[in-house]
């Protein structure tokens, strides 16, 4: 869902828990986020947006697990180009 500040409560969860990576809003409406960072770290900020979130309802979650790549530096909210 977008329109609920999403994207900066991800950000602000994820700088709390010293995660790195990037938010996203695509263009059907979902939203598309990286993290990169200790498992537990990332599994809360997870729970966080699903169960804490005050204005947000998140229907699904599609987790993949990858190994990281260092390439983040910090916590980012980017935008699609058009």
């Amino acid at each position: 869902m977008q329109g609920v500040y999403f994207r900066d409560f991800t950000r602000r969860y994820s700088e709390e828990l010293g995660l790195q990576g990037w938010v996203m809003n695509l263009d059907d409406g979902t939203v598309q986020a990286v993290f990169e960072g200790e498992e537990l770290d990332i599994l809360e900020v997870v729970r966080r947006l699903r169960e804490e979130h005050p204005m947000a309802i998140v229907d699904e979650i599609d987790l993949a697990w990858k190994d990281p790549t260092g390439e983040f530096e910090d916590f980012q909210v980017r935008y699609l180009d058009h």
